[in-house]
């Protein structure tokens, strides 16, 4: 063992054995926060710039995040509210095929339409004169999800009784495509809002530890700890990430009256705790990425 690491052992067992003074920890805090706040302060005017653009980035990310739940919000409800027709052979019995097609397997609910029903609606819509009803017996068919429609409408086709199906296919798959780009949107756009905040963040950590490079020298001359060293450039990203999320709050809340004023217009649910989800997200993620660009930075400008 070099004398190195005997210095460093030491070192530690001499620690671990002095009595911890929560007076000492309590300054050692307050002068992590002033260090902190010195860093800030050099930084100038660069910090509503730094918290302004962070703000717009996840302004962006939550806007297209929060549309997200909201649009799949409405290809739920549209699916949940498609009904199969089913279209009866004229020699079967509505009733028959009805509790027959009940017993199926995620079929929630069966509405009978007779041909004499649908032929005295189609009447008072359009003067057909005096011709033979040559509509069928009718079946509509509710699915409890969306993605078990095409297995029931196989097991219905099936049905001896049945002389065809239909559904509003190219709705559903429309709103399935919408609902798939936003949400590849959001992930594209969260990659991209997590490059942008780390850049800026390390650039800024770069220009702090530039302007106290002398003052960071003398404290590893006098044996301060590295952490004492990172953990004010590492709160001051995490401050920024903070205060940006902080700033995108606003935009965001007019966006969520005006879904909210949506949702209440088609008579969709609106999705539960989505504003709460999207608000954490945001800060979570704004937070994160702010920090692990000031470690970054860190790691390649500070040799600590």
């Amino acid at each position: 063992m070099d004398n190195n690491s005997k210095a460093n052992q030491i070192k530690r067992h001499v620690k671990a054995h002095i009595p911890k003074d929560w007076l000492c920890e309590l300054r050692i805090i307050l002068r992590i926060l002033a260090e902190t706040y010195k860093g800030m302060k050099r930084t100038g005017l660069m910090n509503l710039a730094i918290i302004t653009t962070i703000a717009a980035i996840l302004t962006i990310f939550g806007a297209l995040f929060r549309t997200t739940l909201s649009v799949s919000a409405f290809a739920k409800e549209l699916g949940s509210v498609l009904e199969v027709s089913v279209y009866l052979k004229s020699s079967a019995n509505i009733d028959k095929a009805s509790e027959l097609i009940s017993q199926i397997s995620h079929v929630e609910k069966v509405n009978k339409i007779t041909k004499q029903q649908a032929w005295e609606k189609f009447k008072k819509e359009i003067d057909v004169g005096d011709i033979e009803n040559p509509l069928p017996d009718t079946l509509r068919v509710k699915i409890d999800e969306p993605e078990n429609i095409n297995e029931t409408l196989e097991k219905i086709k099936k049905m001896t009784v049945v002389e065809d199906v239909s559904y509003a296919k190219e709705v559903a798959k429309k709103m399935e495509i919408v609902n798939h780009a936003v949400n590849t949107m959001t992930v594209i756009v969260m990659i991209i809002s997590a490059i942008l905040t780390i850049t800026i963040i390390n650039n800024t950590i770069q220009l702090v530890i530039q302007n106290k490079k002398e003052e960071i020298e003398i404290m590893r001359l006098m044996g301060v700890n590295n952490w004492y060293i990172k953990t004010p450039l590492i709160l001051q990203g995490a401050i920024y990430g903070f205060l940006g999320a902080l700033v995108a709050l606003l935009p965001l809340k007019i966006l969520q009256t005006g879904l909210q004023n949506i949702h209440t217009f088609f008579t969709v649910q609106n999705p539960i705790l989505a504003t709460n989800i999207v608000i954490m997200v945001i800060f979570i993620l704004s937070v994160g990425f702010s920090a692990g660009g000031s470690l970054l930075s860190i790691k390649k400008h500070l040799q600590v």
